[in-house]
């Protein structure tokens, strides 16, 4: 099989080097990003954008040059119900499309592998339905079929993704149980093995993320990471998402940026945060909170802090049923929060 023949090969290296899709463009030095998952639904539903000064535009246009934004994060789910905008639709092709409009604009794209139908993250990693009965050998071959055929999907669109998270926050693994973490940390490893091996593959210099969430848990991080480097995994980058409230963003991210600090000392990984978000009624605290990340994690030594992405900015007040954290007001215009990406 082929995910088992290729989990012990060693991962290819390699900045912007020639792939099988060709030669990347190399990533920005410093990502400045958010996650646009949601356009491609809120498209479909009618929704559209203004800038700031109330003129309707193209939202990776907007992000880009109004905000100077260099990448796009994109979500895929593996058979998600294309009916349900909020909790489905984004499959390989709607991602792929995504992905080639942000290059168009000149921007990188990151890709956040849920390797299920719905939402991937700390309280559930629910495998996809049609992978339900599969041995845990069955479900390395799912996650490397998978993983190819999404980042066939990207070539097809002329894309190179700059990065692919194999996995979505997986704080206690992915795909449980087999690949709980609290569970079994080698068979997460694996699984992360066979996604990372597998977007090789196709893009040899494409670097893979495993992503948590809880930036600020140092023990989780050590944990986690240090279970997955103890047991054989080859990734490249370690992702964090961090979600403070107004009342103790400043202290989440100076313990988040230690943790950081930390990450890279202990495994040598550089570090990206992956996601962030306040909500939106704090406009002048998210401008701040995303002034202070960016800076923050930008100044760390050795150029390992690699990047901050907002999660879903274009999101309206209350979108899929009460999301807040957007950066868009009901009236189609921005709030002043990205602002804090300038320069």
């Amino acid at each position: 099989m082929a995910a088992l023949l290729l989990l012990l090969a060693p991962a290819w290296e390699g900045a912007g080097g020639a792939g099988v899709g060709g030669k990347a463009a190399a990533a920005p030095a410093f990502a400045k990003g958010a996650d646009i998952s949601w356009v491609a639904a809120m498209e479909a539903q009618g929704y559209k954008w203004k800038d700031k000064n109330g003129v309707t535009r193209d939202i990776f246009n907007i992000l880009k040059n109004d905000y100077g934004l260099n990448s796009a994060r994109i979500r895929v789910w593996v058979n998600p119900n294309m009916s349900d905008y909020g909790n489905g639709y984004l499959n390989a092709d709607k991602a792929a499309a995504l992905a080639a409009r942000a290059k168009a604009q000149g921007m990188s794209v990151m890709l956040s592998l849920h390797y299920s139908d719905s939402w991937a993250d700390p309280g559930k990693q629910t495998k996809p339905y049609a992978w339900t009965g599969f041995t845990f050998n069955q479900l390395m071959d799912a996650v490397w079929s998978h993983t190819v055929y999404v980042m066939n999907t990207m070539k097809a669109k002329g894309v190179t993704p700059d990065w692919v998270q194999i996995g979505n926050e997986t704080n206690d693994g992915m795909l449980w149980q087999d690949g709980r973490a609290s569970v079994n940390m080698k068979n997460y490893a694996w699984l992360v093995n066979t996604g990372n091996n597998a977007v090789k593959s196709i893009f040899p210099s494409t670097k893979t993320i495993v992503h948590l969430a809880n930036g600020y848990d140092n023990a989780l991080f050590v944990w986690n990471i240090g279970g997955l480097i103890a047991n054989g995994a080859t990734f490249d980058y370690i992702g964090m998402s961090l979600y403070p409230s107004v009342s103790d963003w400043q202290t989440k991210v100076t313990q988040t940026v230690a943790n950081a600090n930390d990450m890279i000392a202990r495994y040598g990984k550089s570090v990206m945060i992956c996601e962030i978000g306040l909500d939106y009624n704090q406009p002048a605290a998210s401008k701040s909170f995303i002034a202070d990340i960016k800076t923050k994690i930008r100044n760390i030594s050795g150029g390992k802090g690699l990047g901050v992405f907002y999660w879903e900015p274009q999101s309206t007040p209350g979108y899929n049923g009460g999301y807040n954290k957007g950066a868009w007001q009901a009236d189609g215009k921005p709030t002043i929060a990205l602002d804090g990406f300038l320069n």
